[in-house]
């Protein structure tokens, strides 16, 4: 039978198939994210901008677009890409051609984080769609900063978004261990105000 687990550097082993909650930690999600590159590696800079990076920018946009949204919602905007510490992140057109077994295997993944954090196991839908309109607005700033588009093509691809939301964002690559440290500090933070 082939092996369905990782081990963990805080020692947990996570069955990728039966993920449990207590086998989740924040600093493994962290070092993961940090690690795993947005776009495949295709950006501009000295440094990968990483999944972990992505997440912080798609929580602070989050919270500017939905500034009476709950602590909880914030926090599952900032963990909405989580478990690619362990599936990496895949391109659309990759997920596509997998088929269902990704969703299926990010399904289980992300209850069991949401569950080990204080969420439900599945946010509800409008959250989702709010964290996803977050989402593209925060690939659309990636698009036009470090991975090279035009700004016509990403409005294209992603809808230009209100500049008022963006004007004072730019996106600045740094090392992995910073990053890892803001994922986490960010992360408690959104937990003590719970």
């Amino acid at each position: 039978m082939a092996r369905a687990w990782q081990r963990m550097l805080s020692g947990r082993r996570l069955d990728l198939l039966d993920p449990t909650p207590v086998d989740i930690e924040i600093e493994d999600i962290a070092h993961g994210l940090a690690f795993v590159a947005r776009w495949n590696g295709q950006t501009y800079g000295d440094f990968p901008y990483s999944v972990a990076e992505h997440s912080l920018l798609v929580e602070e946009l989050f919270g500017r677009m939905n500034p009476s949204a709950p602590q909880k919602w914030r926090l599952a905007a900032l963990l909405h890409d989580a478990p690619e510490y362990v599936i990496g992140d895949m391109i659309s057109p990759v997920k596509a051609a997998v088929g269902p077994g990704y969703g299926e295997l990010d399904d289980r993944l992300m209850s069991a984080i949401h569950i080990r954090f204080g969420l439900p196991a599945s946010v509800p839908a409008t959250v989702k769609k709010a964290i996803k309109r977050a989402d593209r607005v925060s690939a659309w700033l990636e698009a036009t900063q470090i991975a090279g588009f035009r700004m016509a093509e990403a409005d294209r691809f992603f809808g230009h978004p209100d500049e008022g939301l963006i004007s004072d964002l730019t996106i600045d690559l740094r090392p992995p261990v910073e990053v890892r440290h803001a994922f986490v500090a960010r992360h408690e933070a959104l937990l003590a105000r719970l």
